[in-house]
């Protein structure tokens, strides 16, 4: 008997010592080669799921894209994007996603040792990028991360030409977000995760989140994802201990003080693809756990989203539609936005209390988070943006053929491009001076980028010549079109500078030449010398400034060229204004 006690204890003690192994993975993470490896090894065993090279990027790698899906309801189903490793230091979302992929496809793992429930395949697509920065995961280091606990090894944040893949899906500079861009336009995706580690203050949750800003949805598609998926999603979570809350975006060193909703322009990926109306979540683990918490709430996040996107399938489908025919419908859209500090809700946060000590480097104070305070509190979350302005659709937008580097990025975005094909002269348009633009004084992912653009917007009468291109208003990435065309906007093609040229100033005058013909025009130009005259009375430096006064007639004749700072993509109001078949 005792013999056989010790047997079944001994059984017991090495099943649950196998369980153990099962539920923690090492402090590794994938290899790009590995990460391809795993999911071809998948191949090979499922028929459901694929993998395919879409374009190309900066390490001379394409773009991979597998997709997981039954042939049940094909055409009906929820689409969800998964993109990882953008940031390859934050390689969590890679591992995470093949254990995910091979529980979807009924295999138990270390993250899902009770295996997930795979009919969700019937409700929804699933398509992943396993690692979209190839060329920084390429880049392989243990020190790039200097503040975060693991793996052993991972990749670098920046991409072979040292851009912030995260900055790059507006101005596009990197062969990856074309890549990017033809993958995301194929799926039309309902929902979109980027999967990344956070910085920053320390505290006890080990998953926070970005969810879209709400605002910036259609209503249909903020209600959905507000009211349904979120709720569900973090029900799901909170069973699991995970205890979620939106990404710590703290204004001081003590989050307990609350903080705002992050601003996620469309530079970023989920500000990207919010433009096109699909539901964006970032998933930001903390760095300073251990990395198997990491990628198993990773895990959590994705799975949790994939089953809940499952159950409430025909309110987002349905949602998606609507929000496109809103777009469609709306005549102002507003480009730049503010958080309202009026209005805020409550998170449930589990911090550390934070404090001063003397630096050991330093001598002087510094902070640290002492992890034997731990505390509970309702903290304020200012999740509510407001637009700061509002700009009216225009029927159509003429762009010269010279900017090619716009058309191919439009076209990029599957936003219709018709070349006119004939000449028109005596064109009635809106066009936009750059009035005010203010410019960062070092470069910011190989740009100067602009800010606190201000424009003015005149009437004109322009000519069009058979090679510029005409983008109508009537289609679906409206919002995309507004928000790179029209140049107050943040992320705006004017403000990453891709229309530079037209803010240098390319004729000019020799004064002693000039004075004679200045002095005609004010004697033939009435108009002219009662400008000079109010601007005279009205500002004492100009009145005695005589350079000042010949540059103020200069600018305000004929002999100024009329496309100094003048922005050269032109609005058409109305329809009636074009002469050509459309």
């Amino acid at each position: 008997m005792a013999k056989k006690h010790f047997l079944f204890f001994a059984l017991l003690l090495f099943s649950k010592l196998i369980f153990a192994q099962k539920v923690i993975i090492e402090n590794k993470t994938h290899t790009y080669f590995s990460c391809i490896e795993a999911y071809e090894n998948l191949i090979k065993k499922y028929p459901n799921i694929r993998l395919q090279n879409i374009g190309m990027t900066d390490a001379g790698y394409p773009l991979q894209l597998v997709k997981i899906s039954t042939h049940l309801n094909e055409g009906s189903k929820v689409r969800i994007l998964i993109n990882n490793g953008i940031h390859p230091g934050e390689p969590e979302g890679i591992d995470a996603s093949v254990y995910l992929a091979a529980a979807l496809l009924g295999e138990k793992n270390a993250l899902f040792p009770k295996g997930i429930n795979a009919s969700v395949l019937n409700d929804c697509e699933i398509y992943i990028i396993p690692v979209y920065n190839i060329d920084g995961a390429l880049n392989r280091n243990s020190n790039s991360r200097a503040n975060q606990n693991g793996p052993i090894e991972y990749g670098f944040r920046a991409n072979a030409r040292n851009l912030d893949l995260n900055r790059d899906f507006i101005k596009m500079d990197s062969r990856n977000a074309f890549a990017f861009v033809e993958i995301f336009q194929n799926i039309q995706p309902h929902i979109f995760i980027d999967t990344h580690t956070s910085n920053g203050a320390d505290y006890q949750h080990v998953l926070t989140y970005i969810a879209t800003q709400k605002d910036k949805l259609s209503k249909p598609l903020s209600d959905v994802m507000c009211k349904l998926l979120i709720p569900s999603m973090e029900k799901n979570l909170n069973d699991k201990n995970w205890n979620p809350i939106p990404y710590v975006n703290a204004w001081t060193d003590a989050p307990s003080t609350g903080w705002s909703g992050f601003y996620e322009s469309p530079r970023y990926a989920s500000g990207y693809t919010t433009l096109f109306n699909c539901i964006g979540f970032t998933v930001e683990t903390h760095m300073l756990k251990p990395f198997d918490q990491r990628a198993a709430a990773t895990a959590d996040f994705l799975n949790a989203t994939i089953s809940n996107a499952a159950i409430y399938k025909a309110q987002i489908i349905s949602a998606k539609e609507n929000a496109m025919t809103l777009d469609l419908a709306k005549k102002y859209f507003p480009l730049n936005w503010k958080v309202d500090s009026t209005k805020n809700s409550f998170v449930k946060f589990r911090g550390y209390q934070a404090g001063k000590k003397i630096s050991n480097v330093s001598g002087k104070d510094r902070l640290y988070y002492d992890r034997k305070k731990p505390f509970v509190a309702d903290v304020k979350y200012l999740d509510t943006y407001q637009p700061t302005d509002s700009v009216s659709k225009p029927f159509a937008y003429i762009i010269p053929f010279a900017w090619k580097e716009v058309i191919e990025r439009l076209r990029a975005n599957r936003i219709k491009v018709e070349q006119i094909g004939k000449n028109y002269a005596n064109i009635s348009a809106q066009c936009y001076y750059i009035k005010q633009y203010q410019t960062s004084n070092k470069p910011y992912e190989g740009h100067y980028l602009h800010y606190q653009t201000k424009v003015d917007l005149q009437n004109q009468i322009l000519n069009v010549s058979s090679k510029d291109y005409v983008v109508y208003s009537n289609q679906p990435g409206i919002r995309f079109i507004m928000e790179t065309l029209e140049p107050q906007a943040i992320d705006s093609y004017f403000n990453w500078n891709f229309f530079d040229a037209v803010l240098g100033q390319k004729e000019g005058y020799s004064d002693y030449v000039f004075e004679d013909l200045a002095a005609t025009l004010l004697k033939t130009d009435t108009a002219l010398m009662q400008l000079l005259q109010n601007k005279i009375k009205t500002d004492a430096a100009f009145a005695n400034n005589g350079g000042a006064q010949l540059e103020f007639v200069y600018q305000h004749s004929p002999y100024f060229e009329k496309s100094y700072m003048r922005y050269p993509i032109f609005r058409i109001e109305n329809k009636a204004d074009i002469p050509w078949k459309h």
